[in-house]
C-alpha cells in the first residue's frame, strides 16, 4: 500500500520539545488543517460538520529511525524501565505513524486554501503531514471500562507554574492559557529532571525560557523571535 500526506496541521509548535504528551490534554492549543490541493473537494467534507471531535492519522516526521526497536523507554516511567514498543504511544515504531483524538472548533472556506479544518487539544509539530481524517463516534470509540496500564499512573500529573506577570503580558492574550497549560504539564523528561538545568523551548513566536525546583515551573525570561 502506497499512502501519501492528504494534509499539513499548523500550530505554535515549531520543534518538539514542549508539544503535549498526548492529544485532548491541553483543549486551548489551537491548531489548523491545511489540504493539498487535491483534496480540497468540498464534497469530501460533507456532513464533517455533524461531528464534534476527529481521530486524525498522522506521521512522525522528526522522529525517523531506519530501525525499530521492540522495546522503548516511556519518559513518564523515568526513562529507565523497558516496555513493549505496542504498549506505547512512542514515535521509534516499525511504521512512524500517530493517532490523535482532537476537537473540531469550526470548518471554514479560504479562497486560497479552500476547506480548512480549525482543531484544538492537538499534540503534533507545526507542519505535521496528515495521512487520513475519520470521525470520533462516541458509541463506539468511547469504551468505558478500558483499562489504561501504566499511563494511568501519570494521567493527573500537574505542576505548579511561576510566570513574572511583567514576562506573561509579553505574550498574546489568546495564548497566555494555551502556555501555561503546557508548562503545567511539565515537557521535561522525567529522566532529566535536573533542577541546575535551564530549559527553553519555541512556542508560537516566542522563546521560553525556564527553570525548575521539584514541582515548580518558572519562567525565567521570555525573548521574541
Amino acid at each position: 500500500m502506497v499512502i501519501k500526506p492528504i494534509a499539513k496541521l499548523y500550530n505554535d509548535f515549531p520543534s518538539k520539545f514542549g508539544i503535549p504528551r498526548q492529544s485532548g490534554r491541553i483543549t486551548e492549543l489551537k491548531s489548523k488543517i491545511i489540504f493539498e490541493k487535491e483534496f480540497r473537494i468540498e464534497e469530501a467534507f460533507r456532513g464533517l460538520d455533524q461531528f464534534s471531535h476527529l481521530w486524525l492519522i498522522w506521521e512522525f516526521s522528526e522522529s525517523k529511525k531506519e530501525e525499530w526497536s521492540a522495546t522503548v523507554r516511556p519518559p513518564r516511567l523515568g526513562g529507565n524501565k523497558r516496555i513493549g514498543v505496542f504498549a506505547t504511544r512512542s514515535p521509534f515504531r516499525p511504521n512512524a505513524l500517530g493517532l490523535s483524538c482532537v476537537k473540531l472548533e469550526a470548518i471554514e472556506k479560504d479562497e486560497k486554501q479552500g476547506i480548512v479544518l480549525i482543531v484544538s487539544g492537538a499534540d503534533l509539530m507545526n507542519g505535521t503531514p496528515i495521512y487520513d481524517i475519520k470521525p470520533y463516534i462516541p458509541y463506539a470509540d468511547c469504551i468505558e471500562a478500558a483499562q489504561g496500564g501504566f499511563a494511568e499512573e501519570h494521567k493527573d500529573y500537574k505542576a505548579e507554574v511561576e510566570i513574572p506577570e511583567n514576562l506573561l503580558t509579553m505574550i498574546p492574550e489568546d495564548k497566555r492559557k494555551a502556555l501555561i497549560k503546557v508548562l503545567e504539564d511539565d515537557p521535561r523528561p522525567s529522566y532529566k529532571k535536573d533542577i541546575e538545568k535551564a530549559y527553553g523551548f519555541p512556542f508560537a513566536d516566542y522563546e521560553i525560557k525556564f527553570t525548575a525546583k521539584e514541582n515548580k515551573i518558572i519562567v525565567t525570561d521570555i525573548i521574541k523571535l
